[in-house]
């Protein structure tokens, strides 16, 4: 049996018992006083979907500025080419190329968050499915980030985008913030991404969609809060 770390143990005296719904502000509140390491940890956030993710009908999937973003700068490359490239540079884009682009990463480089493609370079981007597919950093126009605005896109998830999909069991994750952030402001970013997801429901979902959500730190107990 693995063993609970005394820290661990602590913030799990403080939980209410499993199976308790906590409203959200007192969820949030609460979260913030598990805030005993020495970094900041990343606040997520877990919704438990009614839905079949092996229908295409029924996935869910998505992305959305948070109102106060999720307090880390994410790393973005974009595929572009001709004055795109200007753009992309000038929008806040960590890296920008074609081929080389596409080569580097073909040699095992993926030290970055997003990956961002112009319509016009997907022939470029394609074969790079096979690294970049796993590891969730495909370009995907359902995803928006295959655009011909590139400029735009590179500014939203600089400002705080998260990207989400539902995975086999139904589950949606995502990051809303970090335990540093006020309470007002985790609280408005979890309400803004719960109301943002609750309007995703597939016309195909029959029954309760939103069977459960709970909030969590990197290194915390989860909490249950309302799913409606």
């Amino acid at each position: 049996m693995p063993r609970v770390a005394k820290r661990m143990k602590a913030l799990r005296a403080k939980t209410p018992a499993e199976g308790t719904i906590v409203p959200l502000a007192d969820a949030v509140n609460l979260l913030k006083t598990f805030n005993t390491t020495k970094f900041d940890q990343t606040v997520e956030i877990v919704m438990r979907l009614g839905v079949d993710p092996k229908q295409a009908d029924q996935l869910v999937r998505g992305s959305l500025v948070l109102p106060n973003g999720i307090g880390k700068t994410l790393r973005v490359i974009v595929f572009a080419k001709g004055d795109k490239i200007d753009d992309a540079r000038s929008a806040g884009a960590d890296e920008v190329g074609g081929q080389e682009l596409a080569d580097k990463i073909k040699g095992g480089w993926t030290d970055f968050d997003v990956c961002i493609a112009a319509p016009d370079m997907m022939g470029v981007v394609g074969p790079l499915g096979k690294v970049l597919g796993p590891r969730g950093l495909m370009p995907s126009p359902r995803a928006g980030t295959v655009t011909p605005d590139v400029a735009k896109v590179i500014r939203e998830y600089k400002a705080g985008k998260v990207e989400f999909r539902c995975d086999a069991g139904g589950n949606v994750h995502a990051v809303v913030g970090k335990m540093s952030f006020d309470a007002a402001k985790l609280l408005e970013n979890i309400s803004a991404f719960v109301s943002h997801v609750t309007h995703l429901k597939p016309a195909a979902v029959k029954g309760q969609y939103i069977k459960g959500i709970a909030i969590k730190g990197t290194m915390t107990p989860a909490l249950r809060i309302p799913s409606a």
